[in-house]
């Protein structure tokens, strides 16, 4: 897994919930003549309200950026990075040439999440001045280097003096239903739902809001999902809304009304 002649990169992304925060683990190794490994580890405090997706990006990130500062890669060809988050490693290359000529949208239309985050990780990878590969490696799995990356990345979270790297509008939910992605299906429906959490994606220019929904003869009643939105929908309020018709980009249509603090039927 260490690759001679280059600076190996262990990273690692931890999110812990009640309150939620998030952590990184960073570990260095470069390969001397005689085949010794130099290890150094970089330690970081932890993000308040982070997700673990958030966390792994920030590792990398981070991780880079320590490496251009301490000059770690100047005698070597080349950077790998060893992160056991698919997330990172299945999504760099579209992040490098694809989503920037989509403004950061899937194929399907979908805001890309984390655009500010994937801005900053192939900034990093074009200033290190050097080749930059991903490689997945199991999370847990027998090299120490990654059990390391994850130890320190959940101390990391521990300390959670570092402020949101987003900002999240929550309010509480009125159901007791967790969020289920796609669990409303898009059929171009009305009904009346729940404002949990609003949070505007400044490279789409758009909102993205957890969601109940509150319209009591609705079969998705009290379910709780994804939906996007070019107007504000402020959490802790509630409105009679129209969706679109396509599943894979869950849009608001049109507000119809705001229909106050209390759960009403559409």
């Amino acid at each position: 897994m260490i690759s001679e002649n280059a600076l190996n990169i262990f990273t690692d992304g931890s999110s812990l919930g009640s309150p939620r925060r998030g952590g990184i683990g960073i570990r260095f190794i470069l390969v001397d003549a005689l085949g010794n490994e130099d290890v150094q580890d970089a330690q970081s405090p932890g993000y308040l309200g982070a997700t673990s997706n958030q966390m792994e990006l920030k590792a990398c990130i981070l991780a880079l950026e320590e490496a251009c500062r301490l000059h770690l890669a100047d005698g070597v060809g080349k950077v790998v990075i060893q992160t056991d988050s698919l997330y990172v490693a299945d999504n760099v290359n579209k992040a490098m040439f694809e989503w920037p000529k989509t403004r950061w949208h899937l194929r399907t239309g979908r805001p890309v999440l984390n655009a500010e985050l994937w801005k900053q990780l192939t900034a990093a990878m074009k200033k290190v001045g050097k080749r930059v590969t991903f490689e997945w490696v199991r999370g847990h799995a027998k090299s120490s280097h990654n059990r390391a990356a994850d130890r320190m990345a959940r101390q990391s979270a521990a300390i959670p003096t570092n402020k949101p790297l987003s900002l999240v509008h929550v309010r509480r939910k009125l159901s007791e239903h967790s969020v289920d992605v796609g669990c409303v299906p898009m059929n171009g429906q009305r009904f009346s739902i729940h404002i949990i959490t609003a949070q505007f994606l400044t490279p789409q220019k758009v909102w993205k809001c957890k969601y109940e929904v509150i319209t009591k003869r609705s079969k998705y009643h009290d379910f709780v999902d994804i939906i996007f939105s070019d107007e504000l929908l402020k959490a802790g309020h509630s409105y009679y809304v129209q969706v679109n018709r396509e599943p894979n980009n869950p849009r608001i249509v049109k507000v119809f009304r705001e229909i106050g603090a209390k759960p009403t039927q559409a």
